[in-house]
């Protein structure tokens, strides 16, 4: 009977929550970090409380938000907001905005994802043409001006590409211009 007690069954449900935790607060700590570094620990600076506000909706506890900003006014702490722009399956484009501290590390691993789901990375303004860049409540998002119809079979392979990205450390957002 070994393997069947209610603590083993336990720990591997808690394993996977708190995985998912953890990927969840992991990207909040580095907005938190980038928003404080720029406004310099101010945590009345609008950018900084939404962001912190979101992580409070996310439940993250508050040491963890306050060692988020206590990183980023440490010396040598950078984390830059970087935008990818990318062509998926039909031709529809993708806006990926990433939050890293190693912005090769970053860029290489988009580019494996992409390359991966036969997708690629386009050049700076290729993309952003297609989307109107505007403030909402929680900061600014990417919303398309023109739509690209999908087939069924490119609608999964995109969604696949979405969930990839949106799996990784580093990528905050994705936006697509899809119907």
């Amino acid at each position: 009977m070994s393997g069947h007690n209610k603590w083993s069954q336990i720990k591997r449900q808690k394993g996977v929550t708190d995985a998912k935790k953890s990927k969840i607060f992991s990207k909040f700590g580095r907005q938190i970090a980038t928003e404080a570094k720029l406004a310099k620990g101010d945590k009345t600076a609008p950018a900084l409380r939404a962001a912190i506000e979101k992580a409070r909706a996310a439940n993250m506890p508050n040491d963890t938000i306050e060692r988020a900003i206590k990183k980023a006014s440490e010396p040598g702490a950078h984390m830059e907001k970087i935008m990818y722009e990318a062509y998926g399956p039909g031709g529809v484009g993708i806006i990926i905005e990433a939050l890293t501290d190693n912005r090769n590390k970053a860029a290489q691993e988009i580019k494996h994802i992409l390359s991966k789901n036969n997708a690629t990375l386009g050049a700076i303004g290729s993309v952003a043409w297609a989307f109107a860049h505007e403030k909402n409540d929680h900061g600014f998002t990417w919303n398309p001006t023109t739509t690209i119809p999908l087939s069924d079979e490119d609608l999964a392979k995109l969604d696949s590409i979405v969930d990839e990205l949106e799996e990784n450390d580093e990528v905050q957002d994705v936006f697509t211009n899809a119907e």
